[in-house]
C-alpha cells in the first residue's frame, strides 16, 4: 500500500488506497475495493469527492496548490485546508446545527473528509435561480451569523482568547489577501483576471473604473476587511457556499477563513441574495430592533461589503450561475446593469439606511 506521507493530487483510484490506509475513514466507511466515488468539485479551487460504501458516506476534499478553475498560472496555498477544517471544527461547536461534521483532517496531504450531506441537499445558489423558497432559511442563516461571529468576538470571548486565535488566523494570509484582491481591488481597475457581459456592459465596467466616489468607499472597506479583527468570519459566504432541503440549511467550505470584520460575513450572503433577485428576471418565470451605534455601523459595513462582492461578480473575476447561466446574452446584461448600478448606489449611500425594509424597497423599484 502507497504511503502518503506527502502531499500529492488523489484520483478516484489513489483515493480508494488512501482510504484504506486511514483509520478515521476506513471505520466509518468499511476496508472495500469497491466504494462509490464521484468527484462533485465546481470546478473552481478543489477536488471534491463523494465516498459511498455499503455501511457510510462521506465528503472528501482535497485543496491544490493552485486555483483549479484558472491552473497554475495562479497558485494559492493548499494550507488552506488546514483553516478550513479549523473553521468548521469551531463554527461547528459554536453552530452544530448548521455545520457539517468533520471527521478527518490530513495536513501532509491538504485533505479533509466530512459529513456528507446526502440528498436532496442542494446548492443554495441553485435552488434560488430554480425559484425554490426555503421558509427557514433567514431563521437558520441568522442563528449561524449570529452564534459564529458573536462567539468569536470580544463581545464575548476574553482578550487572551481573542488574540490568540487572531494570531492563530492571521496565517490564512495568502487568501485573505486574495479575497482581498478580487473583491476591493482589481474591479476597479485594469486587471488579467476581470470580464463582463462584453460588449454589452463595456462602458458600465469603464464607469465603475473612473468613478472616484466608489473608488474612495471601497477603499475604505478593504481598510476595515484588513484591518478589523472583529470575529472567526467564514470569508466567503455566498448563496454556493451553502446546502440546503426545506428543513436543512449547513454551511460549508470556509477556507477563507479569518479574524475579519462581522459586516464582509452578512453582507456577502445578503450581496448573493440580491444578485439572485435582480437575475431573476434573466430566468423569467413569472409563475414564479435595538438600534445601538454598534449595530448601526454593522449594518452599514454589511451593505458595503455586500455591493462590493455584487460589482465584483459582475466586472471582477469568477461570476455567479444567476447571472452567468441566461442564455440571452442582452437580457443578462440588463439584468447585471441593474444589479450593478444597485451595487454602487448601495456602497456610496449606504449610511443613508437605517433598516433592510429600506434597501428591499429600493431593490422593488430599481427592479421594476
Amino acid at each position: 500500500m502507497p504511503a502518503f506521507d506527502e502531499f500529492r493530487p488523489l484520483d478516484e483510484k489513489s483515493l480508494v488506497e488512501y482510504i484504506k490506509a486511514t483509520p478515521n475513514l476506513s471505520s466509518l466507511l468499511g476496508v472495500s475495493d469497491n466504494y462509490q466515488i464521484k468527484e462533485v468539485g465546481d470546478g473552481n479551487l478543489n477536488f471534491v469527492y463523494i465516498v459511498v460504501s455499503s455501511s457510510a458516506s462521506l465528503v472528501i476534499k482535497q485543496a491544490l496548490p493552485y486555483i483549479r478553475c484558472i491552473g497554475e498560472s495562479w497558485p494559492m496555498t493548499k494550507d488552506r485546508a488546514y483553516y478550513e477544517a479549523k473553521a468548521l471544527k469551531e463554527h461547528g461547536r459554536l453552530c452544530p446545527a448548521h455545520v457539517p461534521e468533520v471527521y478527518h483532517f490530513d495536513r501532509n496531504m491538504s485533505l479533509i473528509g466530512m459529513r456528507y450531506l446526502e440528498p436532496p441537499h442542494i446548492i443554495l445558489r441553485k435552488g434560488l435561480i430554480a425559484g425554490v423558497e426555503y421558509p427557514l432559511l433567514a431563521e437558520h442563516m441568522a442563528e449561524y451569523m449570529s452564534k459564529t461571529l458573536f462567539y468569536t468576538s470580544l463581545l464575548y470571548t476574553t482578550t487572551m482568547e481573542h488574540k490568540r486565535e487572531v494570531a492563530e488566523f492571521c496565517g490564512n494570509v495568502e487568501l485573505c489577501r486574495h479575497t482581498g484582491q478580487v473583491v476591493f481591488s482589481d474591479p476597479y481597475k485594469v486587471s488579467e483576471y476581470n470580464h463582463w457581459t462584453s460588449p454589452h456592459l463595456d462602458h458600465d465596467a469603464e464607469a465603475v473604473r473612473e468613478d472616484n466616489v466608489l473608488k474612495l468607499e471601497v477603499a475604505q472597506l478593504k481598510s476595515k476587511f484588513y484591518e478589523r479583527a472583529q470575529a472567526l468570519i467564514h470569508g466567503d459566504l455566498h448563496t454556493s457556499s451553502v446546502m440546503v432541503t426545506q428543513d436543512s440549511t449547513q454551511v460549508i467550505d470556509p477556507e477563507f477563513s479569518f479574524y475579519g470584520p462581522m459586516g464582509f460575513d452578512i453582507g456577502a450572503f445578503l450581496g448573493n441574495l440580491i444578485l439572485t433577485f435582480f437575475a431573476q428576471d434573466g430566468h423569467s418565470n413569472q409563475e414564479n430592533d435595538r438600534k445601538t451605534n454598534f449595530m448601526q455601523e454593522l449594518f452599514h459595513d454589511s451593505l458595503g461589503f455586500g455591493s462590493a462582492k455584487m460589482i465584483r461578480r459582475i466586472v471582477g473575476v469568477v461570476h455567479v450561475e444567476d447571472t452567468e447561466s441566461i442564455a440571452d446574452i442582452s437580457k443578462r446584461a440588463d439584468c447585471e446593469r441593474k444589479a450593478l448600478n444597485f451595487a454602487k448606489m448601495l456602497m456610496k449611500e449606504r449610511r443613508k439606511f437605517v433598516s433592510i425594509e429600506e434597501v428591499i424597497s429600493i431593490i422593488e423599484h430599481v427592479a421594476s
